[in-house]
C-alpha cells in the first residue's frame, strides 16, 4: 500500500477537520465548566447523598484506561514479546494522554479548580486521595523517561528498566484508584480489598480496547497496513483480559454475599436497582464481556477488523457502565449510619438515593475525551508515534518481490 509524505506528516484536510472537531467539543465542555461554576452544582444531578456524578465516571474511566493502555509497551520491554516494539511508543503517548484527560474531568469536577495548589502544598498523608497526587505525577514522570529511552536511540540500553519501573507504577496507580472506593469503608458499596485487583483486571481490557480503537484510526488515516497476525495477537489478549475482568467482578460480588452485611447491597445491583441493575447486567456483563468473548473467539478473527473494532467499542461501553454502576450505584445505595439499629427519620434514612446527569455533566465528560483526541492526534503529528508499517513478515515479503511494488 502506497503512503504519501503528505499522510505521514498529517496534513489531510481530514487531519485538521478532525483536530477542529475535538477543539470545538472540548471548548464546549470549557463552557459546560464555567455555566457549573458560576451556577453552582444546583444545576447538576448531584446532591448531598450523590456527591460524585457523571464526570467521575468519566474521569475514573479514563484513569483506568491510561493505566492499561501501557500494556502493550510493557509486553515488549518487560515481558520480552518483541512483536509488539514498533507500537511500544504509541502505547506510551497514549497511557499519558488519557490519564491527562482523566484529571483535567476530575479536577474541573470537583468545584474549585483554583484550589489545585492546596492539595499540592499542603498533603494528608492518611488520605487515599494525597497518595494518588503522587501516583498520578509518578506515572507521568516514568513514563515520559520510558518514551524518552525508547525514542532516543543512545538511551535504548535504558528501555527494559524504564519499562520495568513504569510497569510496577502503572500496578501501584490502578491500585491506588481502586483504593479510594475500597477505603471508604462507611459504605457497603465499597469497603472491600477487593477493588485494587478488580481495578487492575478492568484496566488490561479497558486500555487495551481504547488502544485499538486508536491505531485502527490512525492506521486507516495514514495508509499503513496492520498485518493480520499482529490483529490475532491482540484479540487473544482481549479475551484474557476480559475473562479476567469478568472473574474479579464475580469475586467481588460472591464475596459480598459471604458478609451478611452486604447482601441488601447485592440484591439492588444485581436484582432490585432498576437502572443499575439493567447497567450492571446489560453493560459490562452482556455487551462488554460475553458478546466480545463470544466474537473474538472466531479462529479467523485476525482478518476481521471490522469484528475487533466492533468488540473493542462494546468493551469501552461496558466499561463504562461498569464505572456508572460502581461510582454512582454504590452512593445510591443509603448508608447505614448506625449498624444492627433501625433509624426512623425524614432525611431520607433507607431510601435510595436519586441521580439523573444533566447536560452539562454530559458535555464536561466529552469534554475530557475531546481532549485525549486532541493530545494523541498533535503527538502523532509532531513526533511520529506511529511506524511506517505493520504488516506480516510474508506478506512484507511477497509485495516487495511484486512488479508494482518494485515499481
Amino acid at each position: 500500500m502506497k503512503i504519501t509524505l503528505r499522510e505521514l506528516k498529517g496534513s489531510s484536510p481530514g487531519y485538521y477537520t478532525l483536530l477542529g472537531g475535538l477543539a470545538l467539543v472540548a471548548l464546549i465542555g470549557l463552557i459546560a465548566v464555567w455555566y457549573m461554576e458560576h451556577n453552582g452544582h444546583i444545576v447538576t444531578g448531584m446532591n448531598n447523598q450523590i456527591v460524585w456524578g457523571l464526570p467521575h465516571v468519566f474521569a475514573v474511566f479514563l484513569v483506568v484506561a491510561a493505566s492499561g493502555a501501557l500494556n502493550v509497551a510493557s509486553m515488549a520491554s518487560v515481558f520480552g514479546k518483541t512483536e509488539f516494539k514498533p507500537l511500544a511508543p504509541l502505547s506510551g503517548m497514549l497511557a499519558i494522554s488519557l490519564l491527562i484527560g482523566g484529571l483535567t474531568v476530575l479536577m474541573l469536577d470537583l468545584g474549585r479548580p483554583d484550589r489545585l495548589i492546596v492539595a499540592m502544598t499542603y498533603y494528608n498523608f492518611k488520605s487515599i486521595f494525597a497518595l494518588n497526587i503522587f501516583l498520578y505525577s509518578g506515572f507521568t514522570g516514568f513514563v515520559i523517561a520510558y518514551l524518552w529511552t525508547m525514542m532516543e536511540h543512545r538511551m535504548n540500553r535504558f528501555t527494559p528498566l524504564a519499562g520495568l519501573f513504569a510497569f510496577i507504577w502503572r500496578m501501584a496507580l490502578t491500585t491506588g484508584t481502586g483504593s479510594i472506593f475500597g477505603f471508604l469503608v462507611a459504605r457497603q458499596a465499597y469497603d472491600s480489598a477487593l477493588l485494587a485487583p478488580l481495578f487492575i483486571a478492568l484496566s488490561f481490557s479497558y486500555g487495551l480496547a481504547v488502544f485499538l480503537l486508536v491505531l485502527m484510526a490512525a492506521s486507516l488515516g495514514s495508509g499503513r497496513p496492520i498485518g493480520n497476525t499482529m490483529m490475532a495477537r491482540f484479540a487473544r489478549l482481549q479475551v484474557i483480559f476480559i475473562s479476567a475482568g469478568l472473574y474479579f467482578v464475580t469475586i467481588y460480588y460472591l464475596t459480598n454475599l459471604y458478609f451478611t452485611r452486604h447482601h441488601a447491597f447485592d440484591h439492588f445491583i444485581l436484582l432490585s436497582g432498576s437502572v443499575y441493575t439493567y447497567l450492571f447486567w446489560l453493560g459490562p456483563v452482556i455487551l462488554g464481556g460475553v458478546l466480545p468473548l463470544a466474537l473474538l473467539l472466531h479462529p479467523k478473527i485476525g482478518q476481521m477488523r471490522g469484528r475487533i473494532v466492533a468488540c473493542a467499542g462494546l468493551v469501552v461501553a461496558g466499561g463504562f457502565a461498569q464505572m456508572y454502576v460502581t461510582i454512582i450505584g454504590g452512593q445510591a445505595f443509603p448508608l447505614v449510619l448506625f449498624p444492627g439499629k433501625e433509624v426512623r427519620s425524614t432525611f431520607y434514612d433507607g431510601v435510595i438515593n436519586s441521580y439523573s446527569p444533566t447536560l452539562p455533566e454530559w458535555l464536561l465528560g466529552f469534554g475530557g475525551i475531546a481532549i485525549v483526541g486532541i493530545i494523541v492526534l498533535l503527538s502523532l503529528k509532531v513526533l511520529g508515534f506511529l511506524p511506517a508499517d505493520l504488516a506480516d513478515e510474508e506478506s512484507a515479503d511477497t509485495n516487495a518481490t511484486t512488479p508494482a511494488a518494485a515499481h
